[in-house]
């Protein structure tokens, strides 16, 4: 079941590298990625509020507070060391930035899904389902950025396929560690998830989106919101 949880952290991952790539095959007009990426968070901030928080019922509200803000610290730091490293972008809202997001997202909710499986939880399939499409503007979006700044296609696969095998090894981590670890522990993964969410949605993914998709891009955040509550 190790494998099992490893392999479905990789495959609630893996359209990071799909959708990175098809930049290279197609031109996606910036109104296409505007879009893709409202979607986007309109189903993040429906994931954050119906299947991250309501995993942080054991901690308490100021407990989940305090874990709230750690999850943005350390995407906030995570951000500042990137930009520092590589700069930012131009154009409202850090490529690299969203990497990093997707980052610090990624790896508690896969530790979530690890210890799920290993408490024999079913699976919400409308987390996995938004974890999947929402990963889709945050790869495409600042990968269209970072091919036209001269980054080659396989830099760019490495790059997502090492944040994919990360998310699993991170899932794999949790199923080995539900045994020794308390039922907070998924609760505390979840809430350091949602924090740093949603300090990635408001630092980079959404002002992407406003800045490619224009005034639409509210529209599209409600389409994804209530995309992901009818998966649900």
């Amino acid at each position: 079941m190790v494998i099992g949880a490893f392999l479905l952290g990789c495959a609630a991952q893996f359209s990071l590298v799909l959708s990175g790539l098809i930049v290279y095959a197609v031109r996606v007009p910036p109104r296409v990625v505007g879009a893709i990426a409202g979607f986007g968070v309109g189903a993040l901030v429906s994931a954050i509020a119906f299947d991250l928080i309501p995993e942080t019922a054991d901690l308490g509200d100021l407990e989940t507070a305090l874990w709230l803000l750690a999850g943005a610290v350390i995407y906030l730091v995570s951000d500042a060391i990137v930009e520092r490293r590589f700069g930012g972008g131009d154009d409202g809202g850090s490529p690299l930035g969203i990497v990093v997001g997707a980052v610090v997202d990624g790896i508690p909710e896969s530790l979530i899904f690890g210890i799920q499986i290993a408490a024999g939880e079913t699976i919400s399939a409308s987390l996995v389902a938004a974890v999947w499409v929402s990963n889709i503007p945050q790869a495409l979006a600042p990968s269209a950025d970072l091919a036209a700044a001269g980054w080659p296609a396989l830099r760019l696969t490495i790059m997502w396929s090492a944040v994919v095998l990360a998310c699993g090894a991170a899932a794999a981590l949790g199923f080995m560690l539900a045994d020794v670890s308390s039922d907070r522990s998924g609760g505390i993964a979840a809430a350091i998830a949602a924090g740093g969410l949603l300090a990635m949605i408001t630092d980079s993914l959404s002002p992407f989106a406003v800045h490619k998709g224009g005034p639409l891009a509210g529209l599209w955040t409600v389409v994804g919101f209530a995309a992901s509550l009818a998966i649900d």
